[in-house]
C-alpha cells in the first residue's frame, strides 16, 4: 500500500515538473515573441529595473529606471536607437554599479511612448519631447548625464546643443546625423536606392522576413550572435506590427530637417563629451569620431575593436566601463574647480 502511495506521490510530482516545461516549450514554438518581451520582462527584474510613466499634458513616457537621483554621481538617461527600446539597453545595466541611478527610455513613438505624428520624429521633434520628459520627471533639477545612440546620440547631441546647462557630461554612441568623410555600407546602399528607388526594395533596417532580419544583424553586429531560429521568429514577430510606424521615422530621420542634425548643431555643445564608436561600423562609419573630435577637440574619443554599431549588444561591459571612468574622472574634475 505504501510502495503504491510513493508511487502515485511521485508520478504526481513529475506531472507537475512536466507541465510547466511543456507550456514553455509550447509557447517558444508557437508564440516567440511573447517569450521575447518575458525574457526581457525577467532581465529588467533581475537587474532592478522598474517599469514606470509619466505623462506631460496627454502625451505619456515610458521608461525604466533604477536608483533614486542624488547620489555620488549624476543620473543616467539613456536614449536608444532607431526601432529599438528601453530594453536595448539592458546589458549595459548589467554592468553599471547597482546604486547608480538610470533611466532607459522609449523614444518618441516606441514601445510605450505615445505615438503621435511625423512632427515628433524628426530629431528636433524628438528633442523636444525629451526636453519634457525631462522635466517632468524632474531631471532638470540638477545636471545629469545624457548618453545616446545611433538616432539617439543624434537626438543627445543636438539635446545638448540646446540645454548644455542642464547636463553634466553627454556620451554619444555611433551617433547619427552627421557628415562622415566615409561611407559605411549601410549609407552607400542607401545611396542606391537613392537613385534606383524601388518600392518592393526592402530597407535594410525595416526588415519583414527572417531572412532580411538576419542580414540587419550581420549590418548592424560585427560579431555574429548566431541567434536560434525561434528567437530571431519571436523578434521578427514583435517588429512586424510596428513596420509602418518604422518607415514614417526613417524618411522623416533620413529628410533635410534631420539628417545632419547633428553635424549643423555640434559646435553649440558645450558639456563635456565622450564619444564610443565601434571601428567595424557598417551602419554609421567610424570616421564620424574624428568629425566630431575635430570640431570639439576636447571630447574623450573611445574606439572599440571588433566591435560594430550596436554596441551595446556587443560590447556592453567595456560601454559600461568607460561611461562609468568618464563619470569618474568628470566628478574628479568637477571636484578640483570646487
Amino acid at each position: 500500500m505504501e510502495s503504491t502511495v510513493a508511487k502515485t506521490t511521485m508520478m504526481m510530482a513529475g506531472s507537475v515538473l512536466v507541465v510547466p516545461v511543456i507550456a514553455f516549450i509550447t509557447s517558444f514554438l508557437l508564440w516567440p515573441g511573447a517569450l521575447v518581451k518575458a525574457y526581457n520582462w525577467f532581465m529588467r527584474r533581475r537587474l532592478g529595473l522598474v517599469v514606470r510613466y509619466s505623462y506631460s499634458g496627454s502625451y505619456r513616457f515610458c521608461y525604466s529606471s533604477r536608483g533614486t537621483p542624488g547620489g555620488a554621481t549624476p543620473s543616467l538617461l539613456l536614449l536608444h536607437g532607431f526601432s529599438a527600446t528601453k530594453d536595448m539597453w539592458l546589458p549595459v545595466v548589467k554592468y553599471l554599479p547597482r546604486d547608480q541611478h538610470v533611466i532607459c527610455l522609449d523614444m518618441p513613438g516606441h514601445e510605450g511612448t505615445s505615438r503621435t505624428g511625423v512632427e515628433d520624429y524628426s530629431i528636433q521633434g524628438q528633442v523636444g519631447r525629451i526636453h519634457q520628459f525631462v522635466r517632468s520627471v524632474g531631471l532638470d533639477k540638477s545636471p545629469f548625464h545624457l548618453v545616446g545612440t545611433s538616432m539617439g546620440g543624434n537626438v543627445a547631441g543636438v539635446y545638448a546643443a540646446h540645454h548644455s546647462d542642464q547636463l553634466s557630461r553627454v556620451t554619444l554612441v555611433c551617433p547619427a546625423g552627421l557628415v562622415y568623410p566615409t561611407d559605411s555600407k549601410f549609407v552607400t546602399r542607401m545611396r542606391e536606392l537613392e537613385k534606383n528607388p524601388d518600392e518592393n526594395e526592402p530597407i535594410p533596417l525595416i526588415p519583414k522576413t527572417p531572412e532580411e532580419l538576419d542580414a540587419m544583424l550581420r549590418l548592424c553586429c560585427h560579431v555574429d550572435l548566431n541567434l536560434p531560429r525561434q528567437v530571431v521568429r519571436g523578434l521578427l514577430d514583435n517588429r512586424l506590427p510596428h513596420n509602418g510606424f518604422y518607415k514614417e521615422v526613417f524618411m522623416e530621420l533620413v529628410g533635410e530637417k534631420s539628417r545632419h542634425s547633428l553635424q549643423e548643431h555640434m559646435h553649440l555643445i558645450t558639456a563635456p563629451l565622450q564619444v564610443i564608436w565601434g571601428k567595424q561600423d557598417q551602419v554609421l562609419d567610424v570616421s564620424g569620431a574624428t568629425v566630431l573630435q575635430t570640431a570639439l577637440p576636447r571630447c574623450r574619443v573611445d574606439l572599440l575593436d571588433d566591435c560594430g554599431h550596436s554596441v551595446a549588444l556587443e560590447r556592453p561591459r567595456k560601454a559600461a566601463a568607460l561611461i562609468v571612468d568618464f563619470l569618474s574622472k568628470q566628478e574628479v574634475s568637477d571636484k578640483k574647480l570646487s
